[in-house]
């Protein structure tokens, strides 16, 4: 009940012409698919839809790039790592309102700490938040950096669960360094490799808080994502039939991508 209820009033939501005189009067007509057909004929989804993918792709390749190259580095003790892995923890724990300000603010385009080192190199000022060309990117940027520490955690653990005589036993092959790597860490590394890459991409699909923290979907909806346009169409233009029915199109998204990630813990469960 606690978990089934709000799906099935969202499903229900989407099907019905649901505003706000719906709050007054208790009515809320039956509309069958209309308010689907009406979100994907606007304007804004296939923009949003556009920038879903290039919001996601980019920041689980970033994401997992630099968080397996913090993992590989870590696996190796030396002082202070601890310490070290601990500080990188910091964006994770961070609330997210409070992590979007910072950044609001570091890439301001007149006092943004990023601009301001950017002209000691003598390159002129980037409108990273205000710019149609680079707002998507900047906000890309800020993701990359909030999920660096849930990749690196995870696969962390994994590499940890290597044991250390498959790598002595590889270095007398002649595998040390990118062969063992390849050969010994990557092969035992990808059932978790799998379960980071499927993970981060049903929560980037969802990711809003950031995005509306940093430009608000703008400008010009150059940052706007299914995710955004679900938020604005229920509390800015108070559409809540429309605002369902996207939620829940992310929702088929994000769900495709959860059962393949079901699928993969099983098979390496199994193995």
């Amino acid at each position: 009940m606690f978990f089934g209820y709000p799906i099935i009033k969202n499903v229900t939501m989407s099907l019905q012409e649901y505003t706000t005189k719906t709050f007054y009067t208790g009515e809320a007509p039956f509309v069958g698919l209309d308010n689907y057909i009406a979100v994907i004929r606007s304007s804004v989804f296939t923009t949003a839809l556009l920038n879903t993918v290039l919001f996601t792709v980019g920041s689980i390749i970033g994401q997992f790039t630099i968080g397996l190259a913090l993992a590989v580095f870590f696996k190796k003790r030396f002082p202070l790592s601890g310490v070290m892995r601990s500080l990188l923890l910091l964006p994770w724990l961070l609330p997210m309102i409070v992590s979007s300000a910072i950044w609001k603010w570091m890439l301001d385009k007149d006092s943004g700490v990023i601009n301001q080192l950017l002209g000691l190199l003598h390159i002129d000022a980037v409108p990273w938040l205000t710019s149609t060309s680079v707002a998507l990117i900047a906000v890309i940027m800020v993701n990359i950096w909030l999920g660096i520490p849930f990749n690196m955690t995870i696969l962390y653990s994994g590499l940890q669960d290597i044991p250390d005589e498959l790598y002595e036993a590889a270095a007398l092959d002649g595998a040390v360094g990118w062969k063992a790597f390849r050969n010994v860490t990557w092969p035992l590394l990808r059932p978790v490799v799998s379960v980071v890459l499927i993970l981060g991409v049903v929560y980037t699909l969802k990711v809003l808080d950031i995005i509306l923290g940093l430009t608000g979907g703008g400008p010009s909806n150059a940052t706007e994502t299914l995710a955004t346009q679900s938020y604005k169409l229920s509390f800015a233009n108070f559409e809540f039939g429309q605002g369902a029915a996207l939620g829940n199109i992310l929702v088929i998204i994000a769900l495709v991508f959860a059962l393949v990630y079901l699928r993969v813990t099983r098979s390496s469960n199994q193995d």
